[in-house]
């Protein structure tokens, strides 16, 4: 007997366990994860991650660490909080943090693969604009499960593989446009090729094991945050947290009271921050222009393509909430790195640095006080802790323009395979 079923978010119809898909009753609602167990546990049988009972994964087969929890000392001093708490998702060896991968995108690949894995699916096709791809090939190489990455050309430059997760990984370089265009191809080489399209936002595995960041939290801390920073750029992660929250106020024990989501973008491409500044519920074409992805120093959060406005999106989660959400220049998003990795001795990614800015302008608006308890998710860093012969630059890969052809699309799969 499974320990969990699927039901729609938004009639709450069961069912059956469809690997990834939105509700046949409702159009465009997310479906979500039931798990039997009312109460959170993290005193299961397996390690790390899998020691919690809120993931969707029976026999887990492969190890998975989650994030570091901790309470900040130096940078809570600076902002003038008691209670702020960092969720380190990366590779800090004095903390005992140990993602290699240095992004908590690891977390949401174990699950999604071990979720695939039982559900008798046998291979994955994957898009990113980066660090999905870094944390799904360093474990397709490390458990031998199957996947191809599509990825677009822009972003090549920023990207790096761990050493060991090539050539054993097959990748595609989209060679014009952005990541939402790598999005797209991913769907094509999937109908294709056969292999299913990992899902995004619409895959329940990935949702919930991007989560793991709020269970480690609880866990440690013992109760859920009154605020809740993240940067967004699909906002996949952010619905997590809201997920999972929910799940933490049926079992009553840990809190009453939704943490306030606080989601922040890059300016000026900040499509769901416009669209909340304006209280709609749909995103507008002018701020889904690609010409602005050129102009942020966080193409990772670049996509065109964001959960906002789809039932159980990041609309709901911040109406649910009280959320509130930031649009973080180039400058302040530096300046927060900065401050960030001076205080606490770490360095952290650009997507990061935008949720320290977010919390920042926060802290300056009175949105939080000064005696709240506050959850910052650093979703990525200590890169610099990873010994440069172990990152594989440039990431390679077979280019293929989003012109495109079925057919070429398929010779170029085939010439990839043989490769891998």
């Amino acid at each position: 007997m499974s320990h969990y079923s699927i039901v729609c978010s938004g009639c709450g119809r069961p069912l059956k366990e469809d690997y990834c898909a939105f509700c046949e009753h409702c159009t465009g609602s997310l479906l979500v994860t039931e798990y039997k167990d009312v109460e959170f546990s993290d005193s299961g049988p397996g390690e790390g991650i899998w020691r919690f009972n809120w993931l969707p994964v029976h026999s887990p087969t492969s190890n998975a660490s989650g994030p570091v929890i901790y309470r900040s000392e130096e940078f809570s001093k600076q902002l003038g909080l008691q209670k702020l708490h960092i969720a380190f998702s990366g590779y800090w060896q004095e903390r005992g943090a140990g993602v290699r991968t240095c992004t908590f995108k690891e977390f949401e690949a174990a699950v999604v693969l071990e979720n695939a894995r039982e559900n008798g699916i046998d291979g994955l096709v994957v898009a990113s604009a980066g660090n999905t791809a870094r944390a799904f090939a360093h474990l397709s190489a490390r458990t031998g499960y199957p996947v191809l990455i599509v990825v677009p050309l822009s972003c090549l430059s920023e990207m790096w593989y761990l050493n060991g997760s090539t050539p054993q990984v097959p990748t595609i370089v989209v060679s014009d446009g952005d990541y939402s265009d790598a999005i797209d191809m991913a769907r094509r080489v999937a109908l294709v090729s056969g292999v299913p399209f990992e899902g995004g936002v619409k895959n329940i595995a990935k949702r919930d094991g991007l989560g793991v960041v709020l269970l480690e939290a609880v866990s440690t801390t013992g109760r859920l945050p009154a605020h809740y920073f993240q940067a967004v750029g699909s906002g996949t992660g952010a619905i997590a947290v809201w997920e999972m929250s929910e799940r933490f106020i049926r079992d009553g024990r840990f809190g009453s009271v939704l943490p306030q989501l606080h989601l922040a973008q890059n300016l000026p491409f900040a499509p769901m921050t416009h669209a909340w500044a304006r209280g709609e519920r749909d995103l507008r074409d002018k701020d889904l222009n690609p010409g602005l992805i050129d102009l942020i120093s966080t193409r990772v959060l670049s996509n065109r393509y964001p959960a906002y406005s789809v039932g159980g999106g990041v609309f709901d989660a911040l109406t649910a909430s009280g959320g509130n959400m930031y649009g973080v220049t180039n400058d302040e998003a530096r300046e927060a790195k900065d401050a960030f990795e001076k205080a606490e001795g770490i360095d952290i990614v650009p997507a990061a640095a935008v949720a320290v800015a977010a919390l920042i302008k926060a802290v300056k608006d009175k949105a939080v006080r000064r005696d709240e308890p506050v959850l910052l998710n650093i979703t990525g860093g200590g890169e610099s802790g990873i010994p440069e012969g172990e990152k594989i630059r440039p990431v390679k890969g077979e280019l293929m323009p989003t012109s495109a052809t079925d057919e070429e699309i398929e010779k170029l799969l085939c010439n990839t395979l043989k490769k891998s």
